[in-house]
């Protein structure tokens, strides 16, 4: 446990110059803000992953925006940390934004969390942003955990190219639609997920992307964190026949294989579509485009198309 002590006698309480407070035997201290806006990043589970720094921002902070008090006043009594909580999320974000503006253009610093990770991930957060930005505000990143993230790091899947896509919506049919829009995408594919939903959303995932490999990351960076490798096929299966998981899920979806090769007889019919309308060089040139084989073998190949059909 924390403590934050008080500030010196000889400092006036509405401008402190600076706050301490203890973890493990070691002191900081946490110096006064900059006005604007400090996006913190808070734990997704283990509050060992909260940083020194997200710590001294909400500790500074005038005020500190959260998505439900009672969840980030667990967090704040942590740390031992004094500081203003005031909710802001979906439901009441149009009548808190001006509010919060308000303290902005005051000059004051807000930090702004959400209940766990990265704010702005799946919440209101980038309204807040958009709004103070436009208004010539500071904007100021404080990063740390963030699920997504974590799940790309524990999945063992491709991360050099990713796209993340929220919650995927609850019914199969809009989550087919979905899928197949997405099926394309040149990278991994990381979603957020319910227990409840995450066998039909894995079986109507299979039907639209194949059997592709995949993780379903549960818990990260929790006493009960696990992670489960297969192709979506074998993990629909696997939570088809089990109780609905409980707790965070993240899922996440290697990329598309790469194309087969077209077959010569299909390539030939398409060079012989092309060239009649097209002369051999421009045939040859769409037909690479469209296959990515080499333009030179493609207008050699259409040339003894030629003569085949000449003689």
């Amino acid at each position: 446990m924390s403590k934050f002590a008080d500030p010196p006698a000889e400092t006036p309480a509405a401008a402190p110059a600076s706050r301490r407070y203890q973890i493990g035997g070691t002191v900081f201290t946490a110096r006064v803000l900059e006005p604007g806006l400090h996006v913190v990043a808070t734990p997704i589970g283990n509050l060992r992953d909260m940083t020194i720094r997200a710590i001294e921002t909400m500790a500074a902070a005038d005020v500190v925006a959260c998505e439900d008090t009672r969840v980030s006043r667990r967090l704040v009594d942590h740390f031992g940390m004094t500081v203003s909580l005031v909710p802001y999320h979906e439901h009441n974000a149009a009548e808190m934004r001006p509010k919060l503006m308000a303290r902005l253009a005051a000059g004051q610093a807000v930090a702004l969390i959400s209940d766990a990770g990265t704010p702005l991930v799946s919440d209101p957060g980038f309204k807040l942003v958009e709004a103070v930005r436009a208004a010539g505000l500071p904007v100021v990143p404080v990063p740390g955990p963030s699920a997504v993230l974590a799940a790309l790091v524990a999945a063992g899947l491709p991360t050099d190219a990713f796209f993340f896509d929220g919650f995927l919506p609850p019914k199969t049919a809009g989550r087919r639609s979905r899928a197949k829009t997405l099926s394309t995408v040149p990278g991994s594919l990381v979603f957020f997920e319910s227990g409840p939903r995450l066998a039909a959303s894995l079986a109507d995932l299979a039907a639209e992307l194949g059997e592709r490999q995949a993780a379903v990351c549960r818990e990260l960076t929790k006493s009960h964190e696990e992670v489960r490798r297969g192709t979506l096929g074998e993990l629909a299966a696997h939570y088809a026949g089990a109780a609905d998981p409980k707790g965070e899920i993240v899922l996440v979806i290697g990329p598309p294989g790469e194309a087969p090769p077209p077959e010569a007889a299909d390539v030939d019919a398409m060079l012989v579509q092309a060239l009649g309308s097209h002369s051999v060089k421009d045939a040859a040139g769409l037909v690479a485009e469209a296959t990515g084989l080499a333009r030179r073998d493609l207008y050699q190949r259409a040339l003894d198309l030629q003569a085949k059909a000449r003689g």
